[in-house]
């Protein structure tokens, strides 16, 4: 890669992203197609958003991702958001367009890629998915349009779970509705679904020995997924396989979604398998 003054800046802001893989998977990428950009990663505080958002702006930046915990607060900031992201409250990808910041979802589009490359077709199915979110959301609502028969939403915050339910009801047309973690329903909830997801960060590192439910809560049968791609198999997912269940980890999730957002960034063909090289090789090497 050469920095020169004509190369053009993107990036991933959040809180943390010590951790993030996006800016090696990205520039290998950017690398091998010869294009003119640097990717770097910004911690930017939750108080500072808006900071960092309008500085993004004034220093022409091409584009930038957005993770953990902005994805649902960045919205107000931008000047348009795509109808699929609006639709489903979150934004994870931003571009800059003739100066006006676009925002896009990848994420909800990137889990069911994943799911679909790893041989498994969520239509039909009963979806119980844990975090409501930015990336829960998103998730939420394109298990909806890939067909599934039920959704539960799972989360700390009832509120926030009872509005996703219903908003995917509303939306899509499907059968959805909300837990809170501690209801005493949801251990049967957990054994009645045929796909868990986890889409909040509980066992991403550092805190890597916290469940987003308990693995007793497992019936025979049941595909489990996670977003959480560091470590690549979770406490969770290895208990899960450990009890003879499909496992889906964070990892094709995190590469369809960086895939998409290359393409919305550059307007070049992502080079996937590449960018899949790059994130396996730094999780098995550090």
């Amino acid at each position: 890669m050469q920095i020169d003054a004509a190369t053009r800046l993107l990036g991933v802001i959040g809180m943390p992203v010590a951790h993030s893989l996006s800016p090696a998977m990205h520039n290998r990428a950017l690398a091998a197609l010869g294009l003119n950009y640097a990717y770097l990663a910004f911690a930017v505080d939750p108080p500072r958003l808006a900071d960092a958002v309008r500085g993004l702006r004034v220093l022409g930046c091409a584009g930038f991702n957005v993770t953990i915990p902005h994805k649902e607060t960045v919205m107000p900031l931008l000047d348009e958001v795509t109808p699929a992201a609006r639709a489903c409250g979150a934004v994870n990808c931003v571009c800059s367009r003739e100066g006006r910041l676009i925002g896009h979802n990848t994420d909800g589009s990137g889990f069911v890629a994943a799911l679909r490359e790893a041989g498994v077709e969520p239509g039909g199915a009963v979806a119980l998915v844990v975090g409501a979110g930015g990336a829960g959301r998103a998730v939420a609502f394109s298990l909806a349009e890939a067909g599934v028969s039920g959704l539960v939403v799972v989360d700390l915050q009832p509120q926030r779970a009872v509005g996703l339910a219903d908003e995917v009801r509303a939306v899509r047309g499907i059968s959805a509705h909300a837990l809170h973690a501690a209801d005493p329903a949801l251990p049967q909830a957990v054994a009645s679904a045929d796909l868990l997801v986890n889409a909040s960060p509980a066992g991403m590192h550092p805190d890597v020995d916290r469940m987003p439910l308990l693995p007793e809560w497992f019936r025979p049968g049941q595909v489990v997924a996670d977003i959480v791609y560091t470590p690549r198999e979770t406490r969770w997912l290895a208990e899960a396989r450990r009890r003879g269940l499909r496992t889906v980890d964070g990892v094709g999730m995190f590469v369809h979604q960086g895939a998409r957002s290359f393409e919305l960034f550059t307007g070049q063909a992502a080079p996937v398998a590449l960018m899949r090289e790059v994130v396996c090789h730094h999780l098995q090497h550090g």
